[in-house]
């Protein structure tokens, strides 16, 4: 019985979430109808010691990030850099190889610090342009921006400043260039395999007929701007960001040590901080901050004309996002407390070997939530310590479980009811129908993926 109150309460979450509702108001509702029906005096208890510790522990510790990146994303659309970037790498690469060119300007978008939703709302015009002279149907368009910013630099490349490469920062005290070449040789793995899957479906489209498409949705108007910036100007930011993130990593600790106390006269009590579980962390978003001002510093006037709304627009954002996060944080802690998560957790357990064990129970963690995000805090909240000793028991490096970690949750989280899934579907104007399949079979690449940099580690020691 425990066991089924422990399903009803995950199938239920991923049921409100796949029909659109707030997953803020409904995890706590799933979380404590779990409490109800295992001991109905416990739910106040557990929503105030455990709930809400755990959403509030998880904003302490990311919502900078969350803020930060979404102020990042929104300067470089108000300067129209992202334009600027994605109109230059398609003349250098050619419309013939729209797909290409669409999959990198992701990227590179995604790993210079660009929140993915921004991407997608940034390159949509330009892929929808792209792929009606190629006459590429509109269907594979989530598909290809999907490729480029929900795969490979979100979670595997070392060095990437999302969300998924920062949470196993604080578990396991390593930072986000963590095992690089596992991190490159599974990136490697998803971009060529991916692309391959996407010209075979151009090709068997093109082989039936089918052109760019009729009866289209939310169609996007040309881009009159004007003057696009210079794209070595526009293309700095994003290498702020991703070099001071690099130094910063390895600046920080030297600074202050293993430990920093501040003690001043109007303080109670001196507050230590262990510098090797945020020092990941801060190196990003001072990295963010340095790259929001290089924008502000070459694009003066285009972001100031509209930052007092664009930064409106960019903190509901990052509230809303890091909330919903924190909030599926604060489910799993409560039903990672409950007697039905212990015999999911024991037949996680039993699962051979402490790579193949995480990456499967973070994989999982993450589709039952449909957040990488959520599944990957959720996974390494209840089950890290479990990692970490049995990492050191066979001689296997923390980074190695940070990467695998990382990879892992970006797999099975974009089933149908993933809010970047959904996100997609809206702007380009398509249904689930049309274009979930290519969204689904080029991220769960990430899955297999993980199971690549295994096999490598395992018969090479490469990491």
């Amino acid at each position: 019985m425990s066991l089924l109150i422990v399903i009803l309460a995950l199938v239920l979450l991923m049921y409100v979430a796949y029909k659109g509702f707030s997953v803020i108001l409904f995890a706590p509702i799933c979380a404590l109808l779990a409490v109800l029906l295992t001991d109905p005096s416990l739910i106040l208890p557990m929503y105030n010691g455990i709930f809400l510790e755990k959403m509030v522990g998880f904003i302490k510790s990311y919502f900078p990030v969350f803020l930060l990146g979404a102020v990042f994303g929104k300067v470089i659309e108000l300067s129209g850099f992202s334009q600027s970037i994605v109109s230059s790498v398609i003349k250098l690469l050619g419309r013939e190889r729209s797909m290409l060119s669409i999959v990198l300007v992701c990227a590179l978008l995604t790993y210079g610090g660009v929140s993915l939703f921004v991407v997608v709302f940034a390159v949509y015009p330009f892929a929808a342009e792209m792929f009606r002279q190629g006459n590429i149907p509109k269907r594979l368009i989530p598909g290809t921006i999907a490729l480029g910013a929900f795969s490979f630099t979100m979670d595997s490349m070392p060095g990437t400043p999302q969300i998924q490469n920062i949470i196993p920062t604080t578990f396991f005290n390593t930072n986000t260039w963590a095992a690089p070449w596992l991190g490159i040789i599974g990136s490697l793995f998803i971009l060529i395999v991916g692309l391959a899957y996407l010209s075979w479906r151009r090709r068997t489209a093109a082989a039936k007929g089918e052109g760019y498409g009729t009866e289209l949705r939310n169609e996007p108007e040309p881009y009159s701007g004007g003057a696009l910036p210079n794209p070595w100007i526009a293309i700095l930011p994003l290498v702020v960001v991703g070099v001071g993130n690099k130094v910063l990593t390895t600046l920080i600790p030297r600074l202050y040590g293993p430990e920093h106390t501040v003690a001043l006269q109007g303080m109670a009590h001196p507050v230590t901080t262990q510098i090797s579980s945020v020092a990941a962390v801060w190196a990003v978003v001072c990295a963010l901050i340095l790259g929001i001002l290089t924008v502000i510093v070459f694009a003066f006037k285009p972001v100031m004309e509209n930052f007092v709304e664009g930064s409106k627009t960019a903190i509901s954002g990052a509230l809303l996002s890091v909330t919903n996060t924190a909030s599926e944080y604060g489910f799993g802690g409560i039903i990672a407390a409950l007697p039905g998560f212990l015999i999911v957790s024991d037949v996680l357990k039993k699962i051979p070997g402490v790579l193949f064990n995480e990456a499967v129970s973070v994989n999982a963690l993450a589709g039952i939530t449909g957040s990488a995000s959520g599944g990957l805090s959720i996974a390494l909240a209840t089950m890290s310590d479990t990692f970490i000793a049995a990492a050191n028991a066979a001689n296997i490096p923390l980074e190695v479980l940070h990467r695998i970690a990382s990879m892992a949750s970006g797999g099975m989280d974009t089933l149908p009811h993933n809010g970047a899934v959904i996100t997609l579907l809206a702007v380009t104007g398509l249904t689930h129908k049309q274009a979930y399949g290519d969204i689904f079979a080029v991220t769960v690449l990430k899955f297999i993926a993980v199971f690549v940099a295994i096999a490598v580690y395992t018969f090479t020691g490469i990491y």
